[in-house]
């Protein structure tokens, strides 16, 4: 077998201390994807044992000219070299990382260019001025003009990391780079820029912005395309929060407008998802006169995706709609108190009649959206009015069809708590959960079972037990099985919410009546009880008051009870397996099932036996 060489040419059995990247050769011409993998992650290893001026000279060189690999191993390559400045001798020689960097980020794969990129980043912070200008620049500039799109794609991340640094000629020079991506032939590479265009916005002087960067953004923003049209939305957050009020509204606000009713639904989404960022980036004055009837209208969407997403956004965009002031500013200020009464007028009268719309939509992602929200506009209007106009809509909502809708409100009753208080809280929102509580339609009770926990987080131990405790109970007695198990399951969710303190006397009492229900069905749910209730209640509990009454059973009429004692026997048998009552009362017990009439008893007891014996 051929000794192997060296980038140099140097036969690697010359000196031992080549050995390191003889291997490394080796293992990256290797066959096995996994074996040239692990060689690039190990390139630290490699560079420190060749040391910083051999990495420079031959190890960073030979993967220059290596880049044809998978994926892969690329993406790995494109990390390592990113942390890599220390290998080659610190900052100052940070600008040999470059040319396999600049290798990766003109790939195919996009996974492997983003991370090349990002490495670039990471790489152009440590480089001096000088470095910047005469290594990175030159970089950037030769992605920018590349015959192929994506080195032209890569280049877009790259302008604004360098940009402050060098002198005014080469900021010129980038401008007019950037300029040139914004306006390629393809999409994708526009597609980049737009992306690129806010951050690239932060770093350059604000006479540029004006004059270079914002035709650019217009440009943008009435591209052909609406993947690029979307993007520049991005970009104009940044924008607008650079600039003047005056220079907002000649400058952006004009091409903002243009988006706001874009013929692509993506561009309106893309609209109503960052609108409080607009919102708070524009100000409130053009908010007010511009962004409320955009709002309206984006409420109002032809496309569900865009209606959900400005539903998601009511809440803030009415918080957002007057910035917070001192106490007592609003007596001492007439301005203060005459745009409180504008805002309060704007939610009145132009949001909140189109939310009310949007509670009964069709669409129930829509609907979800807007539950997920609404509850949090009643500290924002305070007590008389959310007892006006927003509890039908609650009310509304919680009778609605859809689960999640119904699940959204409960989850909120909180904030509406806190602003009209718990009283007037059970004397509207309560009697409609009591109701679906109650529905004819067993799926409806079902998922009133479910949401019972978190109510009960929301309304705290003393108001359950007045309002909700007797309806948990009486669902133990539905004649539908799966109420009757879910409410076994939720009465261990509240043991677990309460504490076991609280189910000795709220709820093991009423449990333990059931024991003794002429119907089976029921004296069995009793059992039921105990095996979810018996772990979350503690050895002691469950001895001195669930025990005697489950071992009482265990002579019942009905042999479907006897053996679920057995089975209820073997659940809490270990959990008071220290105390004496396994051996003087269950032992016993179990042994005269052991020998019951009925089959099913018999092999229950005795399975229940063996696992008690075990433990």
């Amino acid at each position: 077998m051929a000794a192997t060489t060296l980038p140099s040419g140097e036969p690697a059995s010359e000196d031992t201390s080549l050995y390191p990247i003889a291997v490394l050769i080796d293992e990256l011409k290797n066959e096995d994807v996994q074996l040239r993998l692990n060689s690039i992650k190990k390139l630290s290893t490699i560079a420190l044992a060749l040391g910083v001026e051999r990495t420079r000279v031959e190890l960073i060189p030979f993967l220059t000219e290596t880049i044809y690999d998978e994926d892969e191993v690329l993406l790995a390559l494109a990390e390592q070299l990113g942390n890599f400045t220390s290998y080659v001798g610190g900052p100052d020689f940070a600008y040999t990382l470059l040319p396999p960097l600049e290798s990766l980020a003109t790939v195919e794969e996009t996974v492997v260019r983003d991370k090349a990129v990002e490495s670039l980043r990471q790489i152009a912070v440590l480089h001096s001025p000088t470095d910047l200008e005469n290594h990175f620049v030159s970089l950037v500039i030769r992605l920018a003009s590349g015959d192929w799109f994506t080195s032209r794609t890569s280049a877009c991340g790259l302008f604004s990391v360098c940009y402050s640094r060098v002198n005014p000629m080469i900021k010129s020079e980038l401008r007019n780079f950037f300029r040139n991506l914004c306006q390629d032939d393809t999409p994708m590479v526009r597609r980049a820029a737009a992306g690129k265009l806010g951050e690239f916005a932060k770093v350059v002087e604000l006479d540029s912005l004006k004059n270079d960067l914002i035709p650019m953004f217009s440009s943008l923003a009435q591209d052909e395309q609406d993947s690029v049209r979307l993007l520049a939305i991005e970009a104009c957050v940044s924008i607008a929060s650079l600039l003047t009020h005056e220079d907002v509204n000649d400058l952006v606000m004009p091409t903002l407008r243009l988006c706001t009713s874009d013929s692509s639904w993506r561009v309106r989404y893309m609209v109503a998802d960052k609108f409080t960022e607009l919102q708070k980036a524009v100000g409130p004055e053009i908010t007010r006169i511009d962004l409320v009837p955009t709002f309206q209208s984006l409420l109002r969407d032809t496309e569900a995706e865009v209606r959900a997403a400005a539903a998601n956004k009511v809440c803030d965009f009415c918080r957002n709609l007057c910035p917070p002031v001192a106490s007592g500013a609003l007596l001492n200020d007439p301005n203060a108190a005459q745009t409180s009464n504008a805002v309060d007028s704007i939610i009145m009268t132009s949001i909140l009649p189109v939310v009310k719309g949007l509670v009964a939509d069709t669409n129930q992602h829509v609907k979800s959206a807007l539950a997920s929200v609404i509850m949090g506009l009643s500290p924002i209007l305070g007590k008389q009015r959310t007892l006006d106009h927003l509890l039908p809509l609650f009310l509304t909502q919680l009778k609605d069809e859809c689960p999640e809708v119904r699940l959204n409100i409960i989850s909120n009753l909180d904030c509406v708590n806190e602003v009209i208080g718990i009283q007037r809280l059970s004397e509207t929102l309560l009697p409609a959960i009591v109701e679906l509580a109650e529905d004819p339609k067993w799926r409806v009770r079902l998922a009133i079972i479910e949401y019972m926990p978190l109510l009960a987080s929301q309304l705290g131990v003393q108001f359950f037990d007045d309002k909700l405790n007797s309806l948990c109970m009486t669902w133990l007695t539905d004649h539908v099985y799966a109420i009757r198990e879910a409410a076994t399951l939720n009465l261990k969710k509240l043991v677990e919410k309460f504490g076991a303190e609280w189910a000795q006397t709220s709820v093991i009492p009423k449990v333990i009546v059931m024991a003794r229900d002429p119907n089976y069905l029921h004296r069995m749910t009793f059992l039921f009880c105990i095996n979810e209730l018996a772990e979350v209640c503690g050895p002691e509990i469950t001895a001195k008051t669930m025990l005697p009454t489950v071992l009482s059973m265990a002579s019942d009429s009905v042999a479907n009870v006897r053996f679920n004692v057995a089975k209820t026997l073997q659940k809490i048998g270990p959990i008071v397996a220290q105390s004496a009552a396994v051996k003087s009362q269950i032992k016993p017990v179990l042994d005269k099932l052991n020998t019951d009439t009925d089959v099913d008893v018999k092999y229950f007891a005795a399975e229940a036996m063996s696992i008690i014996a075990c433990n």
